[in-house]
């Protein structure tokens, strides 16, 4: 898992920034990416994809990750802005921004000279590459998963609060068999997807 960040320490790369998203297939709620900045060399144990994770094991390593990093940043995009312009380009956007949020708070100068990012490309003039499968691979960027998805897991329990009915403390705003049918009952709520529910209010 960590060939690539090891090739590139031993190229002169001394801070590598890692971006990764968590919430792209949801119905309901934004699509969260995290940047981080790991120590070179660095390793956590466990930092493999964050879908492999037990909730528990995730929130330990969340703590672990953003206690250890050299930097972590957020950024995240809403539904509507999703049903504007799709849910590919709002997961770049939210990459963009999850890695200006970290640039903006790095201290002791430190600065990235190269950006892995999983699966995608962003706006940024920093040298960057797209891994595929980037969350087993780069560990940086499984780091950036756990933490991505434990941010928005979190902000989940929030929206069940003024969201109640849809069990979004449960199924995270994914499409489960009882969030679809809670939305045939309820309706929409102006955070589900549009572009993501249409079949279901068509009754499809």
């Amino acid at each position: 898992m960590f060939q690539i960040e090891q090739g590139l320490y031993e190229k002169g790369h001394r801070h590598i920034a890692c971006i990764d998203e968590v919430g792209r297939g949801c119905l309901y709620g934004e699509v969260v990416a995290a940047a981080i900045i790991l120590p070179p060399f660095y390793t956590i144990e466990g930092s493999k994809d964050s879908k492999k994770l037990s909730p528990k094991k995730r929130e330990l390593l969340y703590d672990y990750i953003v206690n250890n990093s050299l930097g972590v940043g957020f950024g995240s995009v809403n539904a509507q802005i999703v049903d504007k312009i799709n849910i590919k380009q709002a997961t770049r956007l939210a990459m963009k921004k999850a890695l200006e949020n970290l640039l903006a708070n790095l201290k002791d100068n430190i600065v990235p000279s190269i950006v892995l990012i999983d699966a995608e490309t962003i706006e940024t003039n920093i040298p960057q590459r797209s891994i595929i499968d980037g969350d087993n691979l780069v560990h940086g960027i499984g780091a950036a998963s756990i933490v991505a998805k434990v941010y928005r897991d979190r902000l989940c329990i929030e929206w069940n609060k003024t969201d109640p009915g849809y069990d979004l403390h449960k199924n995270k705003g994914y499409g489960t068999k009882a969030h679809i049918q809670a939305i045939r009952e309820l309706g929409p709520t102006v955070n589900h997807r549009k572009t993501f529910i249409k079949k279901i209010l068509e009754g499809k």
